[in-house]
Formats: structure tokens, C-alpha cells, sequence
């Protein structure tokens, strides 16, 4: 009378049973990359390096976590997920990225971004999982950042980026307004149009037109940029356009011709001074930017003294300088980077001295 009849007691698991059921049931999830059951008591973090095209990718990855039901995590303390976005270009960004996770050993870690071949066996022996995520252009821009196109076809002898991103390949004209309207419609006043070369871009000067006629209150800005792909065109387009920002980033890696010549840039110092003087004139009140490469294979402190003098002339309101680092896979890995690294750091620490007296 006071028992569970036979059926009842057939029907019902016990509750611990009930528990292992889905324990396994979650473990399986996690595995086939569904993650679904669990992704409601889970946080995540994002850790950017590198350029902007990670910080673009971040954020799509950040909407594609929380429609699966992961929270944000502020700090990356409080997260069970961290989701790196790493940038094997220079040595001492995978470096840092290798100290982080080894910081992060109690946490699920996913490592994506611009990862070199080599850099990828290394971290999977530490134990990380290598991802490329699918269909991260189907969520839309959220500070400002539109990626126009991914990948390069310059082949520089120091750069990983057309062998971890690929060939170059470009988004319609059609995806990239409509981007656009999105992000005027949610009152961004800055807009910036990323690539790898933005001036590879077919017709990317009609590009601009377009999107800066489109009605609000907003500006438009690029990078990167290529001295050999930068034409008159696009510059007279800069000057006379006042929804587009008067910034230029162009990097010009090194002062010294044989050494540009190495390095595959295809243009020469007078080719780059003339270049910047084009802009200049147009526009008077340009700000330029630009990317430098110290200690490359061979440059003796006479080549570096030639950088230094391309520094002085054009007047850099900010540099980005990297001591070079051989990079696996690229053409000038086979150099013998016969550079001393205190000589590195002493032309580093040169020009940014420089840079901080503007």
C-alpha cells in the first residue's frame, strides 16, 4: 500500500542515474561542437593581437558566441572561454600569445586569427584547439570596422599574411553598403574600411563615393595601404571629399632601396617621397602614418641611416616599428638574419625617440 507499484518503479530512474545520463549527454555535445546544453552556464572572453582585422573578426565571434548562449566575461578571470585572436606576423606577438596561454591552462582556449603552419603544431602540443570560424560575415559590424576584402597577393619576403589569410579576395560593393547603412543607422560617426591592400580593391575609389554619399553625420577612414597601389586618383578623391578623413597609414618598412628591394616592395625611397608629396600637397593638413622594419637580413647602420632620413623628411605623426623576426615560410626566412638584436633594439629605440618629439 504504501510502495510504488512495479511499473512506476520500472519508469523512474533513480536520480543519480538521471545525472550521469546528462553529464554524458553534454560531454557528447562538447565534443561534435554543439556545446548548446552547456554554452547557458558558460563565459567567454575575447583576447585580441594583432591588426584590425582580428579586432573586425572578434567581434562577429562575440555575436556568434551570445547567439549560442554564452555570456561575456569583462576580464578574462572571470571567463571559462577564452577565444584568442592571434597574429603570427612578428615573433613577439605569437611569444606573447604563448605566455598567455600558458597563464591560462585551467580555461577552455580556442586559437584563431592569422596563424602560421608552424605556430599551429606548437600550440597544439600545448594542448589548444585551432578553429576557423565559419560565416562570421553574416553578423554585422558593431564599432565602426568593415572588412572590404581579406588575404594579399604582394608576397613581401617578411610577411605570413598571404600564406595564413590567403590570396586576396573582396566583398561586393552591395555587402559593404549595406554594412554601412547599419552602422549610420546605429549613429557610428567613424567608419573604417579594412583590407590587407585597401587600394587593391576594384574600383575603390567608387566604393568610397558611394558609401560616403549615403545620407547621416559620419566619416570614412582606410588602412592599409600600399605605396605602389596608391594613385592620383584616390588622392584627389581625399582631398575633395569632406566625409573622408584626411589620414594616410602607409608603411614604408625601410629608407634604402636594395633593402626594399628584398624585402619584395616594389617601389623605391624616391618613389615614396614623391608619393607623400602628392599628398601632402593636395592636402596640407594630411596625418600620415606608417609601418617600419628594423634589422632586416643584410642592412648595415649606413641602409638604416636612410630610413631614418626617409623619418626626418616626411614627418611621421606616428610609427609603427618592428625589430625583424624570421618568420617560417616566408621568402627572407631563408636570410641569415645576421642582425645582432641589441642592434635591433638600437635602431628601434632610435626612431621611436624621434617619434616621440613630434
Amino acid at each position: 500500500m504504501f510502495g510504488k507499484s512495479i511499473n512506476e518503479t520500472k519508469t523512474k530512474k533513480p536520480f543519480y542515474f538521471t545525472g550521469l545520463f546528462c553529464l554524458l549527454k553534454i560531454c557528447f555535445n562538447l565534443k561534435i561542437g554543439k556545446g548548446l546544453d552547456f554554452a547557458t552556464f558558460m563565459k567567454y572572453h575575447i583576447a585580441i593581437f594583432g591588426c584590425q582585422f582580428n579586432k573586425a573578426d572578434g567581434e562577429r565571434i562575440s555575436q556568434l558566441l551570445k547567439k549560442k548562449g554564452y555570456k561575456l566575461s569583462p576580464i578574462i578571470k572571470g571567463a571559462d572561454l577564452v577565444v584568442i585572436l592571434m597574429c603570427s606576423v612578428r615573433q613577439k606577438s605569437v611569444d606573447k600569445v604563448k605566455n598567455q596561454i600558458i597563464r591560462l591552462r585551467n580555461k577552455k582556449i580556442i586559437l584563431t586569427g592569422c596563424v602560421l603552419e608552424s605556430d599551429k603544431k606548437m600550440f597544439e602540443k600545448m594542448g589548444v584547439e585551432i578553429k576557423k570560424f565559419a560565416d562570421l560575415e553574416k553578423f554585422p559590424p558593431v564599432s565602426g570596422l568593415i572588412t572590404i576584402g581579406k588575404g594579399c597577393n604582394n608576397f613581401c619576403s617578411y610577411c605570413v599574411v598571404p600564406y595564413t589569410r590567403g590570396r586576396e579576395k573582396y566583398r561586393s560593393q552591395a555587402v559593404i553598403i549595406k554594412e554601412a547603412k547599419i552602422l549610420i543607422k546605429n549613429k557610428v560617426k567613424e567608419i573604417t574600411l579594412v583590407a590587407q591592400n585597401v587600394n587593391s580593391y576594384p574600383k575603390f575609389t567608387g566604393l568610397l563615393q558611394k558609401i560616403t554619399n549615403l545620407p547621416g553625420e559620419f566619416e570614412v577612414k582606410f588602412l592599409t595601404n600600399h605605396p605602389k597601389d596608391f594613385s592620383d586618383k584616390l588622392i584627389a578623391e581625399m582631398a575633395k571629399n569632406p566625409k573622408i578623413i584626411k589620414y594616410v597609414h602607409l608603411p614604408f618598412q625601410a629608407g634604402d632601396n636594395a633593402i626594399l628591394k628584398k624585402m619584395n616592395r616594389h617601389y623605391t625611397r624616391q618613389d615614396y617621397l614623391k608619393l607623400i608629396a602628392k599628398i601632402k600637397k593636395k592636402m596640407p593638413e594630411v596625418v600620415i602614418t606608417t609601418d617600419i622594419i628594423v634589422g632586416f637580413p643584410g642592412e648595415t647602420k649606413q641602409q638604416f641611416t636612410k630610413t631614418l632620413e626617409v623619418m626626418k623628411k616626411v614627418g611621421f605623426k606616428q610609427a609603427f616599428v618592428a625589430k625583424y623576426s624570421p618568420r617560417a615560410g616566408t621568402a627572407a626566412f631563408h636570410l641569415k638574419d645576421n642582425v645582432p638584436m641589441e642592434e635591433k633594439k638600437r635602431r628601434e629605440q632610435i626612431l621611436l625617440n624621434l617619434i616621440s618629439k613630434k
